[in-house]
């Protein structure tokens, strides 16, 4: 499907004036006004400039940027970028127009230049219908649109209110009433050029998608309308007038605390595709945008009931994850093994973990048994994904098996793991020398089985034997010989940031001071347990953590048959097996050790 633009440079009389058959709207999904006194300074000193240093003779124009817009299916121009330009101009305008009233009759002829760009006319007689206005702000919750409606209408800002139209308005109306005081002879000039020579370059999309596509390209920052925008304004239409306020209060809460956890309500809408393309049994490869996902079928699946539920329940977790704490309800959240689990997944080189560990936790954390399950899931995910990496540290290695595995948790709390069989000798030999990717999350395995809290939250991989090493303390062995070593995983332990400044690059026996500071268990074993380091250490250390973690990642189900998962149900007597398949079904329930348990127990 082609699409089309329409690229026209425009006065700000000839745009503005566009607003009598097409009015401007600020849409829903679009940020509150946010232009400081700073910026309309700005502005207002730019035009000031233009117009003392242009002549009557010059033709100059003043560019004031962009505007990009699409018409809706009200024949309204939605602005999609520039609204708070525009917002201003409007603001501008009005402000000169108040000045003016106060004048004589010389002024009829500017007023009457400006009446089109901020009111209707009837287009017979020319009357000016000063209580209808060519633009609309329909920004979700923002109190300030009425607040607009009424400066533009009455041409007075609230003394008392504090919303950024009334502040920029009364600034203006102070810089405009300065400025026709102190220049009374160019004061109309003024007001003609920014009417006249003052241009703007409005783009015109056939549609919103178009529009946004093209206010990303122009916008080296990014796409300011994030996709939750628009979701929340589809959401917000949707509602009756009784549910919108309630709506925009949980937004509201739910945008804040995504913040404060580290994450943004774009994240958990992409979080929750992932959930609901498991539901579908979506196996798929290829991700889609989550606009065009959730665009699908009209938005339906924004329209669901359980949609802000459960985008808070997969905050929830991420609150647990990145913030560290635990949560009332969320008995799972204080069990210290599954939250080191959680840590070292969140060093794995890529977010592709992330998507199961959702899925799993939103489909089954109601769950009488879900603490025991979640552990046993999330060991079994780490020790898949993690031998993967090492071996293979691309992307491409888990992919495909993660996208399977989602769709297979909505079938079991013990889902398939359909990846492929690890060589344990290669894994072993990988680790050794580990990609420098995947050093973080093998300390943190290898150090959660030495301690049993959390990690301090701020530490650095630490080079025993320091990187700037003297030739002078190896003088038997080659240059390349110990470099290499230098980057062994058995030279590299966690330490915490504050120390490691102090231990900077000393030898093992200045550091040892520093160490014993430390709050990280395995450097503490080191320390008590060495008084020297050198590359003998560094060899036999190589070997410890490789056996080590090859052995935990078996023990935590790398490698293990789907065969072997089936063994570890609780065995149901063969004489009583067609009564609970008939138990289960009766009671529309999965085959589990919980429905097992159940079932014994009747």
């Amino acid at each position: 499907m082609t699409t089309s633009i329409n690229v026209d440079k425009r006065s700000v009389k000839q745009l503005l004036e566009t607003g009598k058959n097409k009015r401007f709207i600020i849409p829903e999904y679009q940020r509150p006004y946010a232009w400081s006194d700073e910026q309309i300074q700005v502005l207002f000193d730019d035009l000031t400039e233009y117009t003392l240093n242009t002549t009557e003779d010059e033709n100059n124009t003043y560019f004031l940027g962009t505007i990009v817009s699409y018409e809706n299916d009200n024949k309204e121009q939605e602005i999609i970028d520039g609204q708070q330009r525009i917002t201003s101009l409007f603001l501008l305008l009005r402000a000169i127009y108040t000045k003016l009233e106060s004048g004589g009759p010389e002024t009829n002829f500017l007023k009457s230049q400006i009446e089109p760009t901020i009111w209707k006319q009837n287009p017979t007689t020319g009357v000016v219908n000063f209580n209808e206005i060519l633009i609309s702000s329909r920004v979700m919750g923002e109190e300030g649109n009425q607040e607009f409606a009424n400066i533009l209408i009455s041409g007075k800002a609230d003394k008392k209110s504090n919303s950024n139209y009334a502040k920029n308005y009364r600034l203006l109306q102070q810089l405009v009433n300065e400025y026709a005081a102190d220049n009374p002879l160019s004061f109309y000039k003024f007001i003609s050029n920014i009417l006249n020579q003052a241009i703007l370059l409005p783009i015109t999309a056939d549609s919103q998608e178009t529009a946004l596509t093209i206010f990303s390209t122009l916008n080296d920052r990014g796409l300011a309308l994030s996709d939750a925008d628009i979701f929340k304004a589809k959401i917000y239409n949707h509602l009756n007038s009784d549910e919108k306020k309630k709506f925009i209060e949980l937004w509201q809460e739910l945008d804040e605390q995504a913040t404060n956890a580290g994450e943004s309500i774009q994240k958990l809408f992409y979080y929750y595709m992932f959930y609901l393309r498991a539901n579908e049994n979506d196996r798929k490869t290829t991700t889609p945008g989550i606009r065009k996902y959730y665009a699908k079928n009209n938005f339906e699946k924004l329209y669901s009931q359980d949609l802000m539920q459960n985008l808070n329940a997969i905050l929830n977790l991420w609150i647990v994850i990145n913030n560290r704490v635990s949560l009332e309800n969320e008995k799972w959240s204080e069990n210290m093994e599954i939250k080191q689990i959680l840590d070292a997944l969140t060093s794995y080189p890529n977010e592709f973990w992330k998507y199961p560990v959702v899925i799993y936790y939103l489909h089954y954390h109601y769950k009488d048994t879900f603490e025991d399950d979640f552990l046993i899931f999330l060991k079994r995910l780490l020790a898949v994904l993690s031998a993967k990496y090492i071996i293979t540290p691309t992307i491409n290695a888990v992919k495909t098996g993660i996208l399977n595995l989602n769709a297979e948790i909505i079938n079991s709390a013990q889902p398939k793991f359909n990846f492929s069989e690890i060589d344990e000798k290669e894994l072993s030999d990988k680790i050794k020398t580990a990609h420098r990717n995947t050093v973080r999350m093998i300390l943190k395995i290898i150090a959660y089985q030495h301690q049993s809290g959390l990690l301090p939250e701020k530490w650095e991989i630490e080079h025993i034997l320091p990187q700037k090493w003297q030739s002078s303390y190896f003088p038997t062995k080659s240059e390349s010989e110990v470099k290499e070593l230098v980057e062994h995983i058995g030279n590299k332990i966690p330490f915490e940031k504050k120390l490691n400044i102090i231990a900077s690059n000393g030898y093992f026996a200045k550091k040892k001071e520093s160490y014993r500071k430390s709050k990280v268990g395995i450097l503490l074993d080191l320390t008590q347990n060495n008084n020297n380091w050198g590359l003998d250490e560094i060899r036999e250390r190589d070997i410890r953590i490789s056996d080590e973690l090859v052995e935990i990642l078996k023990d935590w189900g790398l490698n293990q048959s789907e065969a072997n998962i089936e063994e570890m149900l609780t065995p149901i007597p063969e004489e009583r097996f067609t009564d609970y398949l008939n138990f289960i079904n009766m009671f529309k329930m999965e085959d589990s050790n919980e429905s097992r348990d159940k079932f014994l127990s009747i």
